[in-house]
């Protein structure tokens, strides 16, 4: 079955959500940078909202970067997503291993840490990308975003994320949700949605339940009269090529190029969100540096 995000709104649009399936997608980033079980959810939990928030975009060509860098040992990790939730992400330690946290759960707060900064690049196209960046709340990425949107785009937000990753580290559920209350929005709606979200356990445990996106969705939405206005396909998908990797290639200029062909003869790029390796020969190496100089 396909990823997917689901839309929705109230009638007078006070309140709109987003919902996301991401088991595929969150499976096939563990796939590609063999993550371990705490990495696989803090990343997958920062792909499944930039998934979300790539729906948010217009225009083709439009493109949303979320960064975390924090003292945590998982280094920092980034996820790209564009305007049809098209999502690639990196992580600096794959590798990382902790105990579990006090509730027994992957301790994604302290993998990624509580000390360091959220970044969040919206490249429209214009002249300068819009940037916000905050520092970090938790370390869990939903409380994180959730103070994101509250100080950075000023849009009472709640963000729930999960990740679920089976004994053998493939991924068995991932999923989360965006709800936001925008100008309008009745004391009635607020105080229901208060209360929803206070009572709401986790997007986890609900997954652990075999519970749906949509289903979880209704869990915080209870009591409020919404509709789903749109569903939409979301993927892990890197659209490196080697045409791309040999423009990065150009931009070390000259005298890079000069010395790596001097020094080994070769070189070989590789996409961090892909693993995909892209060789250049001397061959290659020299009409680059021929087109450089002109």
């Amino acid at each position: 079955m396909k990823d997917y995000i689901i839309r929705a709104a109230t009638d007078s649009g006070s309140i709109r959500a987003f919902a996301a399936v991401t088991t595929n997608t969150v499976n096939q980033a563990q796939i590609y940078h063999q993550t371990s079980a705490v990495a696989t959810a803090a990343l997958g939990r920062l792909l499944t909202v930039g998934s979300m928030m790539g729906a948010t975009l217009k225009g083709d060509g439009d493109i949303i970067t979320l960064q975390t860098n924090g003292d945590g040992p998982i280094g920092r990790m980034i996820v790209v997503a564009d305007n049809k939730s098209n999502v690639k992400g990196c992580v600096g330690n794959p590798n990382v291993e902790l105990p579990l946290n006090s509730a027994g759960k992957l301790d994604v707060g302290g993998a990624v840490g509580k000390e360091g900064f959220l970044t969040v690049i919206i490249d429209l196209g214009l002249k300068e990308p819009y940037i916000g960046k905050i520092p970090l709340v938790s370390g869990e990425i939903g409380d994180d975003m959730t103070k994101y949107f509250a100080v950075s785009e000023q849009i009472p937000s709640a963000v729930g994320l999960g990740v679920l990753v089976d004994t053998d580290l493939s991924v068995k559920a991932a999923g989360g949700f965006i709800i936001q209350v925008m100008p309008g929005a009745s004391e009635a709606e607020i105080s229901t949605l208060e209360k929803n979200i206070a009572e709401f356990s986790s997007v986890t445990s609900l997954l652990d339940d075999g519970k749906t996106i949509e289903e979880i969705l209704e869990i915080v939405l209870a009591g409020i009269d919404y509709h789903v206005t749109d569903k939409l396909d979301t993927q892990y998908y890197c659209n490196c090529s080697r045409e791309k990797v040999e423009k990065t290639l150009i931009t070390i200029g000259p005298d890079e190029i000069r010395d790596i062909i001097e020094t080994d003869g070769h070189a070989q790029l590789e996409c961090h969100f892909c693993n995909s390796k892209f060789d250049f020969s001397r061959e290659d190496l020299e009409a680059l540096l021929k087109e450089l100089e002109g």
